[in-house]
């Protein structure tokens, strides 16, 4: 992955942002500007985490915008992988199983959805609406908005039991999604390799040879998959037979409310 990595001077995911947003580097936004002005108070969590000194890896390629760091530390996500174990109620019956292709199959892995009232979220050839928010799923989905500025009104949990339970390449490109908003990814558990695969290099004869992106999705972590990632990378967590012990990720999402 250390190729696709961008180096920048240290600082928060928020000033990053706010620099491509204004054009103004780190020259601009300090000097004896800054000198005349109080300094901001550092963003921390509820639990005093210092969010504005999280370090952050920032992964690009062609079409590619992804950002990563380790949000919670062990202790912290150890109790909320427990909470997660005990409160998720995931699906049952005809909710276990997807289609592909015309065909339906079992899917490889546990999944649920939670939201906001009155949403829906359709993929792979079913419609959800999305339970009530659990208190631990807020308290995820805040520190995540708190460390990008970004908000999220829906969430899909995945579990994989171990390293036999995967999902298959796919991009996460659904109507429901607001345009141009970013997805988060949050990861309890064991740690799994992760790939991006460009959407011209895939198949037996690719258009394009571009190099698929791995990444390890380590306990705690967040990665985020910013515009206009969806658009041209699918992703995918494979099969790892090594792999013996669970993990749970959760992708929190923005969806448009369907006008009635």
């Amino acid at each position: 992955m250390d190729r696709f990595l961008v180096k920048r001077a240290p600082g928060g995911l928020l000033g990053k942002r706010q620099q491509e947003q204004t054009g103004e580097g780190p020259e601009e936004l300090g000097g004896d500007k800054e000198s005349s002005r109080k300094r901001p108070r550092r963003e921390t969590s509820g639990n005093g985490v210092d969010l504005a000194g999280l370090s952050w890896q920032h992964i690009r390629a062609e079409g590619l915008d992804c950002d990563y760091t380790v949000l919670f530390g062990k202790a912290e996500a150890d109790g909320i992988f427990q909470e997660l174990e005990k409160e998720v109620e995931y699906f049952t019956g005809a909710l276990t199983r997807v289609q592909v292709f015309g065909k339906w199959h079992s899917v490889p892995r546990k999944q649920a959805t939670y939201g906001d009232t009155g949403l829906t979220y359709t993929f792979s050839g079913l419609t959800l609406s999305p339970k009530p928010w659990l208190p631990v799923l807020e308290r995820i989905r805040d520190r995540v908005s708190l460390a990008t500025g970004k908000t999220f009104n829906f969430v899909l949990v995945n579990r994989y039991k171990d390293g036999r339970d995967h999902i298959g390449e796919h991009r996460d490109d659904e109507r429901e999604l607001a345009p141009g908003s970013p997805i988060a990814s949050v990861s309890f558990g064991a740690c799994r390799d992760f790939f991006f695969r460009h959407k011209d290099s895939r198949g037996k004869h690719p258009s394009r040879r571009m190099e698929a992106v791995k990444l390890q999705l380590a306990h705690g972590s967040l990665l985020m998959m910013n515009h206009p990632t969806n658009t041209h990378w699918y992703h995918s967590l494979p099969v790892r037979k090594k792999i013996l012990s669970p993990r749970v990720n959760l992708t929190f999402r923005k969806i448009v409310p369907i006008k009635k």
